[in-house]
């Protein structure tokens, strides 16, 4: 069994209809690359399998389990959509924390609803909570140096380049341990010569063997790391297949019309 399977997944908005039955299967340790025009639907699938976006339609499991269509309970929700994590194309940090706080908010915020589901009290409550909030800065901290960032941990949003901004973004998103890690086109806001710093630390976390699901437009980067490329166009999956399969040999005349286009723009 795969572990990801998406089934015919549907998202409209309003009259548009954005994903149109977009269907794929994924193993444990692989990673995807979706390629394509913008504009048709790739981020919209992350969003989907983030839960940022509710998708109209479909089947989405996760090692077995169903997490969409799933319980309309806040806690159902919230374990479904802890299984993925999300890299922003704009790294989407608070400005009024630094490095180390934004990393750490989400866990911290974890921690204080698994407190009020426990109905935990009085002095036990204040002692977990700081045994908890201490392991979350230390697990923070651990994951800004493994990105390159140790020197910059106090600093804020608005004093980091573009490319430790993102590197804080990634930080982040693994600080929630995801089943699946989902990058929405993580170097398109960078100058070029910040891009190499993100790709570098996406590298290593697929040398790592993660689950990765890579929107981009770097297309040698998808070419050599991925294990298999969507070519998405319309709303649907035109095709998809291995990094050799899809760049040397496509089959669909949209995805060459596509590889041609971006070729002209190397």
């Amino acid at each position: 069994m795969a572990f990801l399977e998406v089934k015919d997944l549907r998202k409209n908005f309003g009259d548009t209809n954005v994903l149109k039955g977009v269907s794929f299967e994924m193993n444990k340790g692989e990673v995807v690359s979706v390629i394509g025009s913008s504009g048709n639907g790739k981020t919209t699938l992350l969003r989907c399998l983030n839960f940022l976006e509710t998708p109209d339609g479909g089947l989405i499991t996760v090692d077995g389990a169903q997490i969409f269509p799933v319980e309309t309970t806040n806690k159902k929700k919230s374990q479904c959509n802890a299984r993925f994590g999300m890299v922003f194309q704009n790294f989407n940090l608070f400005p009024q924390y630094d490095a180390l706080e934004n990393v750490t908010l989400a866990m911290n915020l974890r921690v204080e609803n698994e407190l009020k589901e426990r109905k935990i009290k009085g002095a036990e409550k204040k002692r977990l909570r700081k045994e908890a909030k201490e392991k979350n800065e230390e697990l923070a901290k651990s994951l800004l140096s493994r990105v390159g960032l140790a020197d910059k941990m106090a600093n804020y949003p608005c004093e980091l380049s573009g490319g430790q901004q993102q590197r804080v973004a990634i930080a982040r998103a693994l600080a929630m341990s995801p089943d699946i890690l989902c990058f929405d086109e993580p170097t398109s806001a960078l100058d070029p010569e910040l891009t190499g710093e993100v790709l570098k630390v996406i590298k290593g976390l697929i040398d790592e063997g993660r689950t990765i699901i890579i929107v981009t437009h770097e297309m040698g980067f998808a070419r050599n790391v991925s294990d298999k490329i969507i070519f998405m166009a319309n709303g649907v999956i035109e095709e998809i297949g291995t990094p050799e399969q899809i760049f040397d040999h496509p089959k669909s005349e949209n995805t060459k019309a596509f590889l041609a286009k971006a070729d002209e723009q190397i």
